[in-house]
């Protein structure tokens, strides 16, 4: 058990759309396929101004709203994506100063593929546990990227999820309970240095990857507090598409309908390292006071983090204190046509 809990949270997603089935017709595939197959029937697509410092920072925000508190106090800020907007210059840094903190602030970027906003909770969980910080800002953000033609050009989105990490209890919206985390060296994905897409390694995408690593810390953590898949409310995986958190559900015998609530992929694509995060925010957007929700990244190369988390009698009334909601984010649509899309994410390399 641990002494930390989320004392606030938020997300942020573009409001430009692609539908698969516009990105089918251009590359002559049946959108019927592409979306049965993957799960999603569109996907979200950053602004020609947005980047995942500009993402985290509007996630952020919210957040803040959320706990109530003056950003001044947030003394470390974690920023996890695949898709930082400098090689070589911090992001945290940009979004610490952006929501007000002080040079009085421990900042880094995170790379873990899908799981580095995860990993930033619990680096988030460890120092404000040991007392180095009374707040911990962690963020997963991503505009990630496909290959023109390849299948995660599909699913390839937009998006962020923060959440400052606290020890008060009277301040608390979930008590993070638990966590635990599952890592071996499987190379189902990667992105070489210099190169402007990624590569997935085909078969060791699924089983060998996600599934062990998902299901894995899940059960670990299962075993480490007593808990059983009954026990839960709410279970949130990571989602690179529809159908895998699906999977993992019934091959772990839990009930799907504890696991569509947090299952945002379908509608706004894979936001890579705001994927299981954002899925988070959704449930916490409807969760009811005392209601046990378990969260499980996947990063590939690979691992997955796992939590048990409590909600608090706060959370009803400590959401409704930021700017937007999710459900707002998510409402809100502009849908471009492939040529636009292009423009956005930059794929006209000769321009």
């Amino acid at each position: 058990m641990t002494s930390t809990g989320i004392v606030g949270y938020g997300a942020y997603v573009p409001p430009y759309r692609i539908k698969a089935e516009e990105i089918a017709r251009v590359w002559g595939e049946e959108p019927e396929r592409i979306i049965k197959g993957l799960g999603v029937k569109e996907k979200s697509v950053p602004g020609l101004d947005e980047d995942a410092a500009t993402l985290a920072v509007e996630a952020s925000r919210n957040a803040i709203g959320v706990a109530g508190i003056e950003p001044s106090k947030i003394k470390a800020v974690y920023v996890g994506s695949e898709s930082h907007p400098y090689a070589v210059k911090p992001t945290a840094t940009m979004v610490a100063e952006a929501i007000g903190s002080t040079p009085e602030v421990m900042a880094a970027d995170l790379e873990f593929a899908c799981k580095a906003g995860t990993a930033g909770i619990q680096i988030g969980m460890g120092l404000v546990a040991s007392n180095m910080a009374e707040y911990v800002l962690a963020v997963g953000s991503d505009t990630s990227q496909g290959r023109p033609g390849d299948a995660l050009e599909y699913t390839a989105a937009a998006g962020a999820a923060a959440f400052i990490v606290g020890r008060q209890k009277e301040q608390m919206v979930a008590k993070l309970e638990q966590t635990c985390s599952f890592t071996t060296d499987t190379p189902d994905f990667w992105r070489r240095q210099h190169a402007e897409f990624p590569t997935h390694g085909g078969r060791f995408t699924g089983e060998p990857a996600y599934f062990r690593h998902v299901m894995g810390a899940t059960q670990m953590l299962f075993e480490k507090t007593g808990m059983k898949a009954s026990d839960f409310d709410y279970f949130v995986f990571h989602q690179p598409n529809g159908k895998f958190p699906l999977e993992v559900a019934k091959k772990m015998e839990i009930d799907v309908e504890k696991v569509k609530p947090g299952l945002m992929t379908p509608i706004i694509g894979n936001t890579y390292s705001g994927a299981s995060p954002i899925g988070l925010c959704a449930v916490l957007d409807i969760a009811k006071p005392g209601q046990n929700i378990c969260l499980t990244s996947f990063g590939s190369g690979a691992g997955s983090d796992s939590f048990w988390l409590t909600t608090t009698d706060l959370l009803p009334q400590n959401r409704t204190r930021a700017a937007h909601n999710l459900a707002w984010y998510v409402e809100r649509k502009k849908y471009l046509d492939y040529g636009l899309y292009a423009k956005h994410r930059r794929k006209l390399k000769s321009l």
